[in-house]
């Protein structure tokens, strides 16, 4: 049985991808297992494309498999982007805010005051 990277880095191989890197970051999220992402994706299929339409191309490539998940962070690069950068920023921590996430212990807040 493949594992949901498996089939998330199956359909990705679309974009004939040089290099591509899939990670599980559903750690650093309070949704759960399986959930949150990072594409970390060069391909020639991205030259002279804007970021908005290399977002859509990946979309594209992964089809009905977007909606098994809730987030995909998306670093898209030309081979000769690639080879410059080398490396994807690092992802950040989950601030929470979802409406999954427990109620922060700690002072209310001031009533609003009209007026």
């Amino acid at each position: 049985m493949s594992t949901k990277i498996d089939r998330i880095q199956a359909a990705l191989q679309a974009l004939s991808p040089s290099h591509l890197d899939v990670l599980d970051e559903s750690h650093m999220h309070s949704r759960g297992l399986e959930t949150h992402y990072k594409a970390v994706i060069a391909s020639e299929a991205f030259e002279g494309k804007s970021q908005v339409r290399r977002h859509q191309a990946v979309y594209a490539a992964m089809g009905a498999l977007m909606g098994e998940i809730h987030a995909l962070a998306l670093h898209t690069y030309t081979a000769a982007e690639w080879a410059r950068q080398g490396a994807a920023p690092d992802s950040p921590r989950c601030m929470g805010g979802s409406r999954h996430d427990a109620p922060a212990a700690g002072p209310a807040a001031p009533p609003l005051r009209e007026g």
